[in-house]
C-alpha cells in the first residue's frame, strides 16, 4: 500500500471517528439528510450520503435524534433534529473532544 493510500485510509478513519459529534453539533434545527451533506461540505467536512444516512438512522434509533417526514412538497423529505438526550450526549462528547484536542496539541507541539 502506497503512502498516499495509507494517509487516505487513516484520514478516513479519523473522520469516521468524529462524524457522530459533527452531526450532533449541526442538528439543533431540523435539517434533511442532503441538506446536512451540503452543510458539512461547506464547512470542509465532506461526507458521502451512503455514510451519513445510516448514521442518522442509527442515531435516531438510539434516541439521540428525532426524525419526521415533510410531505408538503412533491418530494417528501425526512428531517432530523437533536433530542434532549442527544444534547446531553453531544455535551459529553464535546467535553471529551476538547480534552483530547488539548492533549493532542500538547503532544504535537514539537511535531513539524
Amino acid at each position: 500500500m502506497g503512502r498516499e493510500n495509507i494517509e487516505a485510509a487513516l484520514t478516513m478513519e479519523m473522520r469516521r471517528g468524529t462524524i457522530v459529534l459533527v452531526c450532533l453539533c449541526c442538528l439543533d434545527e431540523p435539517v434533511h439528510g442532503y441538506g446536512l451533506v451540503e452543510q458539512l461540505a461547506e464547512k470542509g467536512i465532506p461526507v458521502e450520503s451512503n455514510t451519513l444516512y445510516p448514521l442518522l438512522r442509527r442515531l435516531s434509533s438510539q434516541g439521540l435524534l428525532e426524525d419526521r417526514w415533510d410531505t408538503s412538497s412533491s418530494k417528501p423529505r425526512k428531517y432530523y433534529c437533536i433530542t434532549d438526550e442527544g444534547k446531553r450526549v453531544r455535551d459529553a462528547l464535546a467535553k471529551q473532544w476538547n480534552h483530547m484536542s488539548d492533549a493532542m496539541k500538547d503532544i504535537m507541539k514539537d511535531v513539524g
